[in-house]
């Protein structure tokens, strides 16, 4: 009798474990799944972002402006956590070449990290997109270049008004994200972290966060890099959820563009490029895929670094300037 009661209990608490053990497995898998998938995230933009560059940290925070009377604009839009002095060679470029040049300054980026910690990426890309929507009331020809999130805005409001009177006369992205952890479909991993990133936004709001003006161990003209260094949790996801969204409305794309990307780009990963040019409808498009040799930078800012600057702002105004040809 004591065997058989014995067994059983044995049996039970056999039971018990592979019940506990289920229920472990379970929450793991819950937990990964609310982390990576997004699912019921939410943010809104209602707050509209008021610019304020009394604010910056540095007077190469601040937006870039050429207006010489010109008839046709350039909007360059800045990438994350960066500033408009991205663009300090290429906008003087541009205006010397017939346009009227705009690098304006996101709100929050470049002034008090600690705003820059409650805003998300729906406002800033209404912030653009209201921007862009005033120079094309202006323009009749507007041209718009992002780098990095900058490219992934660009994408955006060609995706929106593509087909349309406020579409844009030609793009130009480079080192532009779509994709940010995709190892399964893409074979891409931009950061391990953020496939938890979403609870560890729930807690932090950023990690070693600081104004960085100018990289005094850069080179390549990477030294002259100026924005906010550190981890910022909460607007990392919010990039990772409006990426999905981009990304699925690639194919509305149609107006012409000219893409580049280093392929040893190791912030935003080079496969991007592909998912781009795979997937949008524009019948004229121009791809470039260098391989830079090695410098003490990321091989991301293409558009700031002495080495190339020119060579790729040549390759835009050349590929631009087949609009004016027609």
């Amino acid at each position: 009798m004591k065997c058989i009661l014995r067994g059983a209990l044995f049996s039970c608490y056999n039971r018990l474990n592979m019940f506990y053990l289920f229920i472990i497995v379970l929450l793991i898998i819950l937990f990964f799944f609310w982390n990576i998938s997004l699912v019921f995230y939410k943010e809104e933009s209602k707050v509209k972002l008021i610019s304020d560059e009394s604010r910056c940290f540095s007077p190469r925070c601040r937006s870039i402006i050429y207006e010489e009377g010109n008839d046709k604009a350039a909007l360059f839009i800045h990438g994350f956590p960066t500033t408009p002095h991205m663009y300090a060679y290429p906008a003087k470029v541009f205006s010397e070449n017939g346009y009227d040049v705009f690098a304006p300054l996101i709100p929050t980026f470049g002034s008090d990290y600690k705003e820059f910690e409650k805003s998300n990426f729906s406002q800033w890309f209404a912030y653009i997109d209201e921007y862009y929507q005033d120079l094309k009331k202006r323009y009749k020809d507007v041209y718009v270049i992002g780098v990095s999130m900058g490219g992934a805005m660009t994408l955006g409001l060609a995706e929106k008004y593509s087909n349309t009177p406020l579409s844009p006369t030609r793009i130009a992205v480079l080192a532009a994200p779509v994709v940010y952890n995709s190892i399964i479909k893409d074979g891409i991993v931009t950061s391990w972290a953020a496939y938890i990133g979403r609870t560890i936004a729930l807690f932090i709001k950023s990690i070693k966060a600081k104004n960085i003006d100018g990289l005094p161990d850069g080179e390549d003209g990477n030294e002259e890099w100026t924005g906010y260094g550190g981890t910022f949790p909460r607007q990392g996801i919010s990039l990772i959820y409006n990426l999905k969204g981009i990304r699925r409305n690639l194919c509305r794309v149609i107006v012409p563009m000219i893409s580049i990307h280093d392929q040893g780009d190791k912030t935003v990963p080079f496969r991007n490029q592909k998912i781009i040019l795979d997937s949008v409808r524009s019948r004229d498009i121009e791809s470039h895929s260098p391989k830079m040799p090695n410098y003490r930078h990321t091989h991301h800012s293409l558009l700031m670094y002495d080495s190339c600057k020119r060579e790729y702002t040549d390759m835009i105004l050349k590929f631009f300037a087949k609009e004016d040809d027609r």
